[in-house]
């Protein structure tokens, strides 16, 4: 079975230089190969054929100039072996019947051939007929002439050693030289590398890229680069400009309607009091209360947009050291005259100081119970804990109701998203905002919050904060918008 990771010295996890310069040095020891391998070639067979004409040149001199008088002066001269033989390869022999002298150990060189230089074992081997000789004899005499292929072969043996040398040192300059050419031409693309993981450090798009005046096409790949991030600092200048002015559109309209929403609600108290006072129609005091509840739920996303258009701005309430596990028996306390049937308990043994605001701080525990409340059954428990661990303070909201849908994800924080299920019995779905603005007041006091199941399988929120004499200096950063969203089902949303 073959393994499922890539293989770890598999060439496409090189560095771009070492493949440009492997590829390169193959390709000049391929060339270099062949060349060798036709020079080696072409030299060696020049050698040898120089060694045979040698031979063979030496052998008809031999034939031409043997002496006539005294032939044993004639074995004894030269680096190579002599001697005299009739056609059969009989060795002819002096008056006294014995060999003449010369070969004195009498090597297999074979009969003689007139065609052409053979090799006999180690020895080139060349045969002439000596007519001096043979006139004085009843048949032809031949003289053979025998040298050593020693030397000529260490000769090839040093011309290969040479090119095989020659090869790999070429192949190894290659090597060397494609490795300094692709580091020098990829030098550029790493400033560029550098460049770009400093601003994704820093997110400063208003950095540059390092460019050239060259007219390469690393240089056009760096000025290209460098043009789209220019394009998009514009670009998100745009569109904080745009946010920004959403923000306060969002704050001004917000504030705005406050008051209108405060008087309307007034009047409707008022009506709705006089209507009780008198006996009014039911269908009257059916509409102003109908009319009444409205406002109230407007009052509420008001409100809402409010705070979250404040945190987006980074414009947060005034900060002081406040307890969190009072805040969270304020908040318990307030929620607990509607909590429907809920068993609501709070576990806080000892004080947990954070450094915050307290009203921002409470909204943020008062939504999280309203949240637990308005999406569980009755009967439902929902339990808060507040307690300090590793210089944070963490609370926790947690119940053992049908738990948070599978299909929230990560739209759970985003604001005007609902996602509901068969939990949601009241007619009060909320405003789509209430854990929006959790995320928003824990980010905005240096914390954060992350929602999960509970030990029984319902929902849990953990939010955790700074503790005072851990609080860094956090400067309230505007929280990221959403987009808007619905579904059909259990809402998760306050």
């Amino acid at each position: 079975m073959a393994p499922s990771h890539p293989r770890r010295f598999s060439p496409r996890r090189w560095p771009v230089r070492w493949r440009i310069a492997v590829v390169s040095s193959g390709l000049t020891l391929v060339i270099l190969v062949c060349f060798a391998l036709v020079v080696g070639r072409l030299a060696t067979n020049r050698i040898k054929d120089d060694f045979q004409r040698d031979v063979q040149a030496t052998a008809n001199q031999l034939a031409a100039d043997f002496p006539l008088n005294d032939p044993r002066n004639l074995f004894a001269a030269g680096d190579g072996l002599i001697r005299l033989v009739y056609s059969d390869g009989a060795p002819v022999l002096d008056g006294a019947g014995n060999p003449l002298p010369g070969l004195q150990q009498n090597a297999q060189l074979g009969p003689p051939e007139i065609s052409d230089v053979i090799r006999v074992g180690q020895y080139a081997v060349a045969s002439q007929q000596v007519l001096a000789f043979t006139s004085q004899l009843s048949e032809p005499v031949y003289i053979q002439y025998a040298k050593s292929h020693h030397a000529i072969d260490r000769t090839v043996d040093r011309l290969w050693l040479f090119l095989v040398g020659g090869v790999a040192g070429g192949t190894i300059l290659a090597l060397l030289a494609g490795l300094a050419v692709a580091s020098r031409a990829m030098r550029p693309i790493a400033g560029l590398t550098a460049a770009a993981r400093e601003i994704t450090a820093t997110r400063d798009p208003s950095r540059r890229l390092p460019t050239t005046e060259s007219e390469d096409e690393v240089a056009e790949l760096g000025r290209t680069l460098d043009q789209m991030l220019r394009e998009l600092d514009a670009a998100r200048g745009e569109t904080q400009q745009m946010m920004q002015a959403q923000r306060d559109f969002v704050a001004d309209a917000s504030h705005e309607l406050r008051t209108p929403l405060t008087s309307i609600l007034a009047n409707l108290e008022l009506l709705e009091a006089s209507f009780a006072a008198r006996g009014a129609d039911p269908d009257e005091e059916e509409i102003v209360a109908g009319a009444l509840g409205s406002s109230k739920r407007m009052r509420r996303l008001v409100s809402d947009l409010l705070l979250l258009a404040r945190a987006d701005a980074g414009r947060g309430g005034a900060r002081r050291a406040c307890d969190l596990a009072e805040i969270a028996a304020s908040a318990l306390g307030e929620v607990r005259p509607v909590a429907d049937g809920h068993a609501l308990a709070l576990e806080a043994p000892e004080p947990v100081t954070v450094d915050g605001n307290p009203d921002d701080l409470h909204r943020l525990i008062l939504n999280l119970l309203e949240n637990g409340v308005r999406h569980t059954p009755r009967g439902t428990s929902i339990a808060v804990s507040v307690a300090a661990r590793d210089g944070h303070a963490v609370l926790e909201v947690a119940d053992d109701g049908p738990g948070i849908p599978p299909q929230a994800g990560d739209q759970l924080f985003s604001r005007f998203v609902r996602v509901g299920g068969a939990a949601d019995l009241v007619v009060d779905s909320g405003t789509g905002l209430g854990l929006a603005i959790v995320k928003a007041v824990a980010a905005s006091h240096g914390g954060d919050v992350t929602a999960g199941s509970s030990r029984v399988g319902g929902a849990r929120f953990v939010v955790r904060l700074p503790l005072r004499e851990h609080a860094r200096a956090v400067e309230p950063s505007p929280v990221e918008s959403a987009a808007p969203g619905r579904s059909t089902e259990r809402e998760a949303e306050v």
